[in-house]
């Protein structure tokens, strides 16, 4: 395996962050849900986003901008924020590049404030999408449920959300199929388990949002949940 093709590394996962650490690999262009923060340590990180290429030991990404990682890196940090629950400039500006390690960012997300409650609507969709990702997932029953038609729940997740419930419906997915997977689950119980078709369509998705090879990645990483 080529070096530029390795993730490898500790990823801390909880409700609405994730930390990474580790050696940080070449990617394809991809856009994720997540907002991102690279901290590269040893040699500042290369990351084309948008039209531009960015060479820096700071990088930050907003959460759907189109980017690719271009060179690997040995050692570097990685936070990544739900937008709707945690504000980017605020995560910015409470970051301290003095002295980094995964607890020390752990300590600094956990007590970063977190943005007023969604739409009530918003939040019992989300639960119910939780709740059924092993299955098939009816944006109409969802929408149903919280007593909406489906482009008033359309619009809502655009508003609240940044995505379309067919979009929130498999970063919810991805997220399960990570965290399985790195317990020691097959790709193919992982994929199941997230309510993806197969192996090959989890892998067409982790491919879609985090520009990387599951098989070659995944297997290379180490998880802790968090509260």
């Amino acid at each position: 395996m080529k070096m530029s093709e390795t993730w490898s590394g500790d990823l801390w996962l909880a409700k609405d962050y994730a930390i990474f650490h580790g050696s940080l690999g070449v990617s394809t262009i991809h856009a994720h849900h997540a907002h991102q923060l690279i901290l590269a340590q040893n040699e500042p990180a290369h990351v084309e986003i948008g039209s531009d290429r960015v060479r820096a030991s700071q990088i930050w990404i907003e959460s759907m901008r189109s980017h690719a990682i271009l060179t690997p890196l040995v050692s570097h940090y990685s936070v990544y924020a739900e937008p709707h629950a945690i504000d980017g400039q605020l995560l910015l500006k409470s970051i301290s590049t003095n002295e980094i390690t995964m607890s020390a960012l752990n300590v600094t997300m956990d007590k970063l404030g977190r943005k007023p409650p969604l739409d009530t609507r918003v939040e019992h969709a989300l639960r119910q999408v939780d709740l059924q990702l092993e299955g098939k997932i009816s944006a109409d029953k969802i929408a149903k449920s919280v007593h909406i038609s489906l482009s008033q729940l359309e619009r809502l997740f655009s508003a609240q959300l940044g995505l379309s419930v067919r979009r929130l419906v498999l970063w919810r997915r991805l997220r399960v199929a990570l965290a399985t997977t790195l317990q020691g689950w097959t790709l193919t119980e992982a994929a199941h388990a997230a309510g993806f078709a197969d192996s090959a369509h989890l892998s067409r998705t982790m491919r879609s949002i985090f520009g990387i090879r599951a098989d070659r990645s995944l297997a290379h990483m180490r998880l802790r949940l968090l509260n």
